[in-house]
Formats: C-alpha cells, structure tokens, sequence
C-alpha cells in the first residue's frame, strides 16, 4: 500500500500543474522525468559520497545537477531556463544510459511559470531513494492515474520505462527488487 507521504507528494505534485498542465497524463509524465531527473543527481551524490565519481551530471551537463538547479542564487527565470534546457538535452547526455535517454526523449515542459516550476521542484525534492518498496509504488501509483483517463496507450509506453527503470535499478544492486507490503515480489531480476 502507498504511504501516505508519498500519496501526498504525488497529489501535491499534481495539484501544481493542473493550473498548467491539465491532461492528468501530462501531469504524470512530468513528475515521471523530474523524478527521474532528481535520481539521477542523487545517485551522483551517493556515488561521490562513497568516494566513487559522479556519472550523469559530468562535463558540460555538470551545470544540470539538481542541487545547481535549485540554488537559492538562481532567479525563477533562470530557474526556468537552466530545467528547460537539461531536459531537452539529457537525451545526448552519454553519462546517462539508454533507457534514461529514452525517457528524456520528446520531453519537454510544457509551461512558462517559474513560481509553478519552483513549487513542483520543491515538492519533488522530498522524494527519497531509500526503499525499494516506495519506489515501485511511486510508478504504480503514476500509472493508475494515466490509466483513469482512458490513456492506455500512452501509459503502457511510460509504464514499461518505469519498469525498465526498476529493472535498470535492480541489475546495479541499487535496489534488491521490488515488493508488495506483504513482501511478495513485483519482478525480481535474480541478483
């Protein structure tokens, strides 16, 4: 079952782009990418935390990590134009495996309002990595709603990236697999 924190930052989340970005299925593939995006920096910041490099935000994409992204320094305008430019570019960024870049493929933000972006960032910066469990409810939870709108189509394609994204998980031993809360197993790649 869904925490109740998650459920709420989910519901936050959405709450700040239906002024927006009506289409609940626009909605979910929004915080889909930004969720992604914060993994990224976060397993860099693991990475360096360990003693190890960072590997997605390198280079010219160094200007991208998520902390640079969300620097009190930077105006919503800058904001604004530093997360438009990083999602239309993370699908060349090499740093980033295949399946990340599709993902990033054809995304883009389909709004213009710093303070919306500012609060939605926010909102997805309290998500965590810590737990398996959350993490495949979180992709449940996303695609019950695109599934709600009649969306079936586009959400079965989004559905099976963040799946590969849980299987790109599990294969680097980020996580172990994925469970119910009754501890049954979702997928389990054998590692």
């Amino acid at each position: 079952m869904l925490d109740s924190d998650t459920k709420r930052r989910i519901d936050t989340a959405r709450d700040i782009l239906v002024g927006k970005v009506p289409d609940p299925k626009s909605q979910v593939e929004q915080i889909t990418i930004a969720l992604i995006y914060k993994f990224m920096d976060d397993m860099d910041a693991e990475a360096e935390e360990m003693g190890g490099k960072r590997s997605f935000f390198v280079g010219e994409y160094k200007k991208f990590s998520w902390a640079k992204l969300l620097s009190p320094t930077l105006s919503g305008y800058e904001m604004l134009s530093l997360y438009t430019e990083a999602v239309e570019k993370m699908t060349r960024n090499q740093g980033v495996p295949q399946l990340f870049r599709d993902i990033f493929k054809n995304a883009y933000l389909p709004y213009r309002d710093p303070e919306t972006l500012r609060l939605f960032l926010k909102t997805i910066n309290e998500f965590t990595y810590d737990h398996s469990e959350r993490l495949g409810m979180r992709s449940n939870t996303c695609c019950r709603y695109w599934g709600r709108r009649g969306t079936r189509d586009s959400s079965a394609h989004r559905a099976i990236s963040l799946i590969s994204w849980s299987r790109w998980l599990i294969r680097r031993k980020m996580i172990p697999s994925l469970t119910r809360p009754a501890g049954r197993r979702i997928f389990d790649l054998g590692v």
